[in-house]
């Protein structure tokens, strides 16, 4: 019998343990799933007991499907996606089990529209990846600002992060965005992203004014051109994001070239042995501390423009609200979406946006 339970994969990695925590704070039914029992026993004692665990492979496809196959949704916290978490959407849409996770890598949000979108469809199961920080403040927002503008010429969506620290999941992630090289959307479709990075600024709402920034493989890139009809979409991050120092951000689009192709060699190896020994992530305190700014920019084909901005804190803690609310939304009986979605084709981008309040998040539109 299937009930209201909302499974957890990856539940004792950082991000995961964010989210078994929300999950139990708004008294949630849950179950903490992933490969170590005794892990997942220990985070269930954090979370004051009585909270079902499974552990259970990837590699075991009848193990995960016995997992789902009690529970309403699951939330994937496990990567890289690229190399884990296949298993566990096929799982969903094969036991007709909602599913979201925390990926921010355009290569698998593009692989679950190639090979689960239709199955999804049939199976009446609603598939939304990057259901974290990254990258649901700029899917809803970019949403939101190109109403009544469309089609568009351009829609940038610009990062800027402050006191960030990442955490070993999502270094290892950005290492293989690095490494694939990414992809970006011009003349309406989807291309190799060139290796070059270019130098550009962008003006972020003050304080922060003119910013160095550089494209990046964002997983908007991937989701916005499925929902929002525009012939090119730019996505930047602050340099100085990617660096943590302004003193070194003018040398980043320089280095970043060689980086990537490094990445592609045995060098490989040696970079991620040194991620392995980095701290899972950072304490609470400085999580908490971390503030972003996301910009938008739609410019229609007719001249008109549209700006919009998200600010708020505390990414990391934002993704355990944002994975926890989608979940919650899949509960209700009125759930009807169904398919390999955007966050802002699953739910209302503006009514999702007002949810996201009592953490701190805030949103501004200009008028058209």
């Amino acid at each position: 019998m299937r009930n209201g339970a909302i499974a957890v994969y990856g539940a004792t990695g950082y991000t995961g343990t964010l989210v078994a925590h929300e999950l139990r704070r708004r008294g949630l039914d849950c179950v903490l799933a992933g490969r170590d029992a005794g892990k997942l026993a220990g985070l269930a004692d954090q979370l004051g007991g009585q909270v079902r665990t499974h552990a259970v492979e990837l590699e075991d496809r009848d193990g995960l499907r016995h997992l789902l196959g009690g529970c309403k949704v699951v939330i994937d916290c496990a990567g890289p996606f690229m190399r884990y978490g296949e298993p566990i959407a096929r799982a969903a849409v094969e036991t007709g089990c909602h599913y979201l996770d925390t990926t921010g890598e355009q290569s698998y949000v593009q692989l679950l529209h190639r090979r689960f979108d239709d199955a999804a469809r049939a199976a009446e199961v609603a598939v939304v990846p990057a259901m974290g920080f990254d990258y649901v403040p700029g899917d809803l927002i970019a949403h939101l600002a190109a109403q009544g503008l469309e089609p568009l010429r351009e829609l940038t969506i610009a990062y800027s992060t402050r006191d960030v620290t990442p955490t070993r999941g999502t270094t290892r992630t950005a290492m293989e965005q690095a490494r694939d090289g990414g992809e970006v959307y011009e003349d309406g479709d989807w291309r190799p992203a060139p290796l070059r990075a270019r130098r550009i600024r962008f003006r972020f709402p003050e304080p922060l004014g003119w910013q160095p920034v550089m494209r990046y493989p964002s997983g908007e890139v991937a989701i916005v051109p499925r929902h929002v009809r525009t012939r090119r979409l730019t996505t930047l991050m602050g340099v100085e994001t990617l660096v943590g120092h302004r003193a070194a951000a003018p040398l980043v689009p320089m280095l970043m070239p060689a980086f990537t192709l490094a990445l592609r060699t045995p060098l490989e190896r040696l970079v991620h042995a040194a991620v392995d020994r980095l701290p899972e992530g950072p304490p609470e305190d400085q999580r908490r501390a971390a503030r972003f700014t996301v910009a938008v920019v739609a410019a229609g084909e007719d001249g008109r423009t549209r700006s919009g901005l998200v600010h708020g804190a505390d990414p990391y803690g934002l993704t355990a609200t944002t994975t926890v609310e989608g979940a919650a939304r899949m509960l209700a009986d009125d759930f009807k979406a169904a398919g390999v979605l955007a966050p802002a084709s699953a739910f209302d981008a503006r009514d999702f946006l007002d949810a996201l309040a009592p953490a701190g998040v805030t949103y501004a539109l200009d008028p058209a």
